[in-house]
């Protein structure tokens, strides 16, 4: 199968599940059978969509998107994929999608212990690279992927099947450009496994005000080993990191919630109001209040 066709089936196979569900989420994606697999369709541009992303490898079939993470702005579109490979918070925007030619991507969250366990066996070292980076979808990649989404229609033979398309999926990814990223996740107590420790930490205590010495000895390190290597592995400070994950949060709380921009600085740890305001603004591209009422807005008319 050329990589023409192999494209064009796994575009056929998506927009097929798609077309069988009872209906996409708002933020358009649609949950499969296969935990950790989704399918992401949108007919028009998005808004901003605001999260910590896990890691996992993005399939794009048609249309185009953006991911900021940090400073850095990646774009890529239809053949390229997406790898995040750590949890790291990302301001991702459909930029590309019609009703005519929708967008349209595979999301397969990324196994550590299927991961871990090839490593082993395929003799692999850990490497320090970027946490987040796109390339083009390699073919052994796509035809694994189609293979899986394949399984959808048969759901008596995923029991048998499953475990071995997946591991054979995470064995091409290890094989190709994404291996030295990837292959970190299932090293056992590696740099970013320790830094795996503090992120969830951070995550569940995003609010409270940031302890170096405590994160540190989550990870086990110095603090000045730990803020290095902290750096390294998902490209942003422990303060940045918390920083994000707190505005994050806040526009969550206001677009899904309701609640005001003052109300929602306070819930994620802010203690002025304007200071809240300025980092909102560098984030996002405008003011809390104006953002939310452009998603209000934006929702009544496509409603």
């Amino acid at each position: 199968m050329t990589d023409t066709l192999l494209y064009q089936a796994l575009l056929d196979a998506a927009l097929r599940q798609v077309a069988n569900r009872p209906g996409p989420s708002p933020s358009g994606q649609t949950e499969t059978t296969v935990p950790g697999l989704c399918i992401v369709h949108a007919t028009a541009p998005s808004g901003l969509d605001c999260a910590v992303s896990r890691p996992l490898v993005c399939l794009v079939l048609q249309g185009r998107k953006q991911v900021t993470m940090g400073t850095q702005i990646f774009a890529f579109g239809a053949g390229d994929s997406l790898l995040i490979t750590t949890d790291v918070p990302t301001v991702s925007q459909i930029t590309g999608a019609s009703a005519e030619e929708p967008y349209v991507s595979i999301v397969v969250e990324l196994d550590l212990a299927v991961i871990a366990e090839l490593s082993v066996e395929m003799r692999q070292v850990p490497v320090s690279a970027p946490p987040v980076r796109v390339d083009p979808t390699e073919t052994d990649v796509a035809d694994a992927a189609l293979r899986l989404m394949r399984l959808l229609d048969r759901p008596t033979s995923m029991p048998v099947l499953l475990p071995q398309i997946v591991r054979e999926f995470h064995y091409w990814l290890l094989s190709g450009r994404h291996g030295a990223e990837i292959r970190r996740l299932g090293w056992p107590d590696s740099h970013s496994q320790r830094v795996a420790r503090t992120v969830a930490l951070l995550r569940a205590e995003y609010a409270r005000p940031l302890r170096i010495q405590q994160l540190a000895a989550t990870a086990g390190m110095s603090p000045s080993s730990f803020h290095h290597h902290f750096r390294a592995v998902t490209s942003l400070s422990p303060l940045q990191f918390q920083k994000q994950m707190r505005l994050i949060e806040a526009r969550r709380l206001m677009m899904s919630e309701g609640m005001t921009a003052s109300s929602a600085a306070f819930a994620v740890g802010y203690e002025s109001v304007s200071q809240f305001n300025r980092e909102y603004s560098r984030m996002f591209g405008m003011p809390p209040a104006r953002d939310a009422e452009t998603v209000r807005r934006q929702t009544k008319a496509t409603a």
